[in-house]
């Protein structure tokens, strides 16, 4: 059973940092990739870095540009995101979520790309 963990969520001053994990357990495939995503409060959830492995393809959303980075650690199914110059209006649950042979895309990350999702971490962003 496949099953998406994130963790390293939690309160933040502005211009703090915090790396989410997501961890990727029963993951046997060799392709695939692997989307964040964030719901604000009141706000639908928007994609915001796609991570495509092998092949190590990248996607930001520009609002995220220069501020967060995305890697892996693919021999323990573990993906990371680095946020950097938090801002309020980043607060939100970020969710990672996955599919089997997929690779980024130059024109977004999809919700309905994805075929298994984590339960979230909360990252709440204080002025």
């Amino acid at each position: 059973e496949v099953q998406l963990v994130e963790s390293g969520g939690g309160y933040v001053h502005a211009g703090g940092s915090l790396r989410l994990s997501c961890a990727l357990h029963g993951f046997t495939f060799e392709s695939w990739g692997v989307g964040w995503f964030r719901q604000a409060p009141g706000k639908e959830r928007e994609g915001v870095v796609c991570f495509s492995s092998p092949d190590t393809t990248t996607y930001y959303v520009d609002s995220v540009k220069g501020r967060f980075t995305v890697s892996s650690d693919s021999a323990n199914n573990l993906v990371y995101l680095q946020l950097d110059s938090l801002e309020p209006k980043q607060t939100a649950v970020y969710f990672c979520a996955t599919r089997p042979f997929y690779l980024c895309v130059a024109d977004g990350v999809f919700s309905d790309a994805m075929s298994y999702w984590g339960k979230g971490t909360p990252v709440p962003v204080s002025p």
